[in-house]
Order: C-alpha cells, then sequence, then structure tokens
C-alpha cells in the first residue's frame, strides 16, 4: 500500500536516528513498535503487561495502577513514576515534588505518544536520557486515555497519516471525542481522568496527539495555556515551558512550530493561519482555568511513524528535564495564582479569546503545489509535491485578545435546588468547592440573566444541542429553597467556576444545552385570545405609545404577527416570568 511504500525507505535512517538504546533491553520492556522498526504499533493487552512489566522491573521507581474503567470493562492503564520514593499524591506533596501527566491516545489513532511514551520511560529509567529527571518529579503516563477507541483496531482508521500499519479509532465505544469533553465530562473515561487529575494536582498535563491537514515540512507544534490566557503572571512558566521544548527540539534537528497549522481556509496554503486560544472542552484550554499548565503537542501526519515516534520521544525527555529544573519555581507559580483566584470576586475574567485584524507575514516550510479543478469533485483541489520543498510567505494573525469579558460575582453563584443534585455532581467531578443551604432564604437580592435572544445550535456537538445566548445580568429580589448550592468565588479554581457557570461562556454548562429547557416556550396565548388582549391595553395611552413607536423603529417587529402580538402578551399577567431566565444566580454576599 502506498502508506508503506512511503515509510519503508526512511525506517533505517530514522531508526539509527533514534537515541541508542541499551544494548539488550529487557524484551518484555520493548513495544511491538520498537520491535517492528517503528511500522506497527500494538493491542491494548501490551500496555496492560507493560505497565506490569515495568513495575517488576523497577520496583524502586514505578507503579502500574488503574485510575478508571472504560464502558467496555477495559482497565485504564496509569504509571506512576518516581525515583524519589513518592507514589501517592500525599507523599509527592510532602517531598514537594512536582507532578507531570503525560497521556497518549486520547484519539486512538494517533498513537505515536503510547510507543515514544514507553521508549522514553525505559531510556530514562535506564540513565540514557534525562539524567536526574526522575529524582525531581512524578510522572504519571497513561498510555492510551481512549482505551476502547485504542481496540477499534484497523488499518486507515487515520486516512491522511502516514503509519503504523494499523490503529485505534478516534471515538469511544459510546463515540465521543474525549478532547471535546473536559468541561462536561459525560464519559466514564473523562470522569476517571478528573478524578486522577483532582488526586494528584499535576503541574503540567500534556496531550499526546498528530495532526490532520495539509502537507508541509514542519514536523510539530507545540502549544501550551497559559501563554494567551489565564492568570497573567503564570503565562510566564508557560512561555518557559513551550520555548524551552520548542528549542530542545529543535536542536534535535525538528521543525517545531507554537501554533496548530491549520490553514484559514481548508486546505488553501495562501490563506495564512489565525492563532487562537482553545476552550476548556480542549486539554489545553481547560487547565489554565485550574492555574496548571496544559500543553498540546501534535506532531505532523504526513511525516511517518518512525519520525514521528521519534518526534514525541525528545518532546517527553524534554519535558521531563525542564519540569525537573524548573518544576519547583513553576509549582511556586502556580500556587500563588491560587491565591491570586481567590481575590478575582468583582474583577474582569476573559471568558474567551479572539485575534485581532493585525497581520503579518512568516516563512513557512511547504512544498510546491497546483490548484486545480477537480473532475471528480468539481471543486479546485490543492496537489502538493514532496519532492520539492518551498518556501511559503504567508499571513499569520496572532495578536490575541479577549473577546468577552465578565466582572466575577462578589461572593458566588447559587443553584436552585431543582439543579443541586447534578449540577453539584458536575461540580464534584472538578473538585470544585460548594455548599448546600440547610434553610431557604426569603428576599434575596440577587443578579438574575434573562436571554434576549437564544439561538439553539442547527445540529448535534457531542449528544449535546448547544445553545448560544444574549443578554445580561441584572438585580432582581427572589427566595432561595432549602437545599440550593452556594459556589463560591474565594477559591482556588474561581476561574473555572466561572467557566462552568457562566451563561456566555463558550463551554459553560448551560452552552451545552444542559439548561435548553428555560428558554423554551412552555405555555402560551393562543392568537386570538392575544388579540383581545391587545386590544384592552391600547386603552393606556403609555402602551399604546411604545407600541407605535416599535412599529415605527423596527420594521422587522412591525412586519412579523407574532412579535406584535408578543408584544402585549408579555405585557400580560400570565406570562411565564421565568421564560428565557437562567436559573443560576450571581450574589454579592455570601448566604448565610
Amino acid at each position: 500500500m502506498t502508506r508503506t511504500l512511503l515509510v519503508a525507505p526512511l525506517v533505517a535512517a530514522l531508526l539509527a536516528a533514534l537515541p541508542a538504546a541499551a544494548a539488550a533491553p529487557e524484551a518484555a520492556l520493548t513495544t511491538v513498535s520498537e520491535r517492528s522498526g517503528f511500522t506497527k504499533t500494538g493491542r491494548y493487552d501490551e500496555v496492560i503487561a507493560l505497565c506490569e512489566a515495568f513495575a517488576r522491573r523497577y520496583p524502586q521507581a514505578v507503579r502500574c495502577q488503574d485510575f478508571g474503567t472504560t464502558p467496555e470493562g477495559r482497565p485504564m492503564k496509569v504509571l506512576v513514576v518516581s525515583k524519589a520514593g513518592a507514589f501517592t499524591p500525599q507523599e509527592a506533596k510532602a517531598k514537594g515534588l512536582p507532578v507531570m501527566l503525560i497521556q497518549g491516545g486520547i484519539h486512538a489513532g494517533e498513537i505515536d505518544g503510547k510507543d515514544a511514551g514507553f521508549l522514553a520511560l525505559r531510556q530514562t529509567l535506564e540513565g540514557e536520557a534525562a539524567p536526574g529527571a526522575l529524582d525531581r518529579q512524578v510522572l504519571l503516563f497513561v498510555p492510551v486515555f481512549n482505551v476502547d477507541g485504542h481496540e477499534r483496531f484497523a488499518a486507515w482508521n487515520r486516512p491522511n497519516q502516514r503509519g503504523p500499519e494499523e490503529m485505534g479509532w478516534r471515538t469511544t465505544a459510546q463515540n465521543y471525542n474525549l478532547n471535546r469533553d473536559y468541561v462536561k465530562a459525560d464519559t466514564p473515561e473523562m470522569q476517571a481522568m478528573l478524578r486522577l487529575v483532582n488526586a494528584w494536582d499535576p503541574l503540567a498535563y500534556v496531550d499526546l496527539h498528530v495532526t490532520d491537514g495539509a502537507k508541509f515540512e514542519h514536523d510539530v507544534s507545540i502549544q501550551v495555556e497559559p501563554v494567551h490566557s489565564g492568570d497573567d503572571a503564570l503565562r510566564q512558566a508557560g512561555t518557559a515551558l513551550r520555548d524551552g521544548v520548542i528549542a530542545r527540539l529543535a536542536a534535535e534537528g525538528s521543525l517545531p512550530l507554537p501554533f496548530y497549522p491549520s490553514f484559514v481556509r481548508n486546505d488553501e496554503p495562501e490563506s495564512g493561519f489565525e492563532d487562537g486560544v482553545a476552550t476548556p472542552r480542549f486539554s489545553h484550554g481547560y487547565f489554565q482555568l485550574r492555574n496548571r499548565l496544559g500543553m498540546l503537542v501534535e506532531t505532523h501526519s504526513w511525516r511517518d511513524y518512525p519520525h514521528r515516534v521519534n518526534v514525541t520521544r525528545n518532546t517527553i525527555v524534554a519535558l521531563l528535564d525542564l519540569l525537573a529544573a524548573n518544576g519547583a519555581q513553576w509549582q511556586a507559580q502556580a500556587n500563588a495564582a491560587d491565591a491570586r483566584a481567590r481575590q478575582l470576586a468583582g474583577k474582569p475574567v476573559a471568558l474567551d479569546y479572539k485575534a485581532t485584524d493585525k497581520v503579518r507575514t512568516i516563512d513557512f516550510r511547504g512544498y510546491e503545489y497546483t490548484r486545480t479543478p477537480s473532475d471528480v469533485s468539481g471543486a479546485p483541489m490543492t496537489h502538493y509535491d514532496e519532492t520539492k520543498p518551498q518556501i511559503w510567505h504567508l499571513p499569520m494573525r496572532d495578536e490575541l485578545v479577549p473577546a468577552h469579558v465578565v466582572a466575577a460575582p462578589a461572593a458566588g453563584y447559587i443553584v436552585p435546588a431543582a439543579h443541586a443534585a447534578w449540577v453539584g455532581a458536575k461540580l464534584d467531578q472538578h473538585g470544585v468547592q460548594y455548599r448546600r443551604l440547610g434553610t431557604a432564604l426569603a428576599s434575596v437580592k440577587v443578579e438574575a440573566f434573562r436571554a434576549d435572544k437564544a439561538t439553539p445550535a442547527a445540529q448535534s456537538v457531542e449528544g449535546h444541542q448547544r445553545i448560544t445566548l444574549e443578554g445580561r445580568w441584572s438585580p432582581e429580589t427572589q427566595d432561595i429553597g432549602a437545599g440550593a448550592l452556594f459556589v463560591p468565588i474565594d477559591q482556588p479554581k474561581a476561574r473555572l467556576v466561572i467557566a462552568l457557570l457562566e451563561p456566555q461562556a463558550p463551554d459553560a454548562l448551560v452552552a451545552w444545552g444542559e439548561f435548553n429547557n428555560y428558554f423554551e416556550r412552555k405555555e402560551y396565548m393562543e392568537d386570538y385570545v392575544a388579540e383581545e388582549v391587545a386590544r384592552e391595553m391600547l386603552k393606556d395611552p403609555k402602551v399604546k405609545a411604545a407600541f407605535e413607536q416599535r412599529l415605527k423603529d423596527d420594521a422587522d417587529f412591525a412586519a412579523s404577527p407574532q412579535q406584535r402580538l408578543e408584544f402585549f402578551a408579555r405585557r400580560h399577567s400570565s406570562w411565564d416570568s421565568q421564560y428565557r431566565r437562567y436559573p443560576v444566580v450571581r450574589v454579592e454576599r455570601a448566604p448565610r
């Protein structure tokens, strides 16, 4: 097959480029991939066996543990690795050791991280790579996050990727994309991962992927947050981590990028690039909300598998070195960010980010290409000539600014008792602090959000009908029932609280459709009844004047019988006061 032919001539050279392994590595600690010359990858039973074999071979440095079970009943494995004798979160904290979690296979067809991780781990434990690094940190290595997807095993599961010969599938057995699930946490897999994260509180969380997209020479991209987002001071640590990895990869001969190389217009190189900040449904958009460092590693899909495994291995080694050298300092910066988060009350907080119109030109290493009409699709198609490297001079928009900003609530949010059970469970999954109100409260001054416009998505996303709200917070008074939840802003995860509960945050619970009932009309007035009500109301000069002014000012309103009748229905006592009112409210004082 074409894929095998493209890989074969390079295997020997790329294997030679890999760091020298031990003269005779224990067979049980090598992967199917390594033994095949990095043309194949093993099945999940190999992960189980290797996890246990590493723990047997290095009893003073490795523990093999289960941290969850998949919907199809498979164990989710993590290797806890440290030469400092810290194999529990409590021991790591007591010894002051930073923790780094590296995961492979969240998209199980993009499986470089599994094979590179086992290789880097063996070499590091043997002292052949990152000498001394494991004395100064704890590594949590999850070889495969999407375990069930990994076992949907076949050739061409990744048609836009060279190698391995067979691989797993992008989504889970329930057809969820785990790298869209960090905030909503629908899946058993993500809930297990969040339990692991809550227990260990890793300083750095590294997510190993492979790109899709065009053909070019650059072989890896490294993105980290906070760099453009999150706590201002912690961005220094995020930038240092990103730039440190990029510098080490470049020294190894890679061509790394600090942004995801996806064209503004699909498959049109001349359209250039636009940088951005991932929303918290994604791994590297999520962890900055916890005041921790999130890294997305994307090797380039059109580099063959031996090359990609080598680059991913080099990335892991660089990370181990950097965390060993800087982890204590970065942990102190993260802890200081936790303290600052507790002081966010009333301060502006960005909900999302956008690129400005400022454009610069970058040199980008691509290939000669043509765009010609296709007699198959009828559309212009791009054809790349990989034998002819070419420098592209492309527009880049990478000046990033907040797109939507809100002031954090003065005290926090109140979730009504009717939603306390499921929202409380969601907050528990993220380790967010809250308390349940034991008694009812009368006439509480709150801020309530009422949507002027609620626009549901045209199609479902990850099993949800997402919704976009336009509206504002305004003062109201309401009774609060016993059993409601108070979620304080005074906590280290304040930014995560805002991301979950602010109605206009891009991945808030409401944005994922969890409160859609409140934006649906449940009761209505027949048109003929509304007509009678309208004529009675028009006897009031103020109502009449307001109606006539609206007719004059709003052409769409004037042309819509429904809007005109609704003008009067909204003023009638039968109107549903809860329609388009988000049930979570904000408060300026903590309830007692």
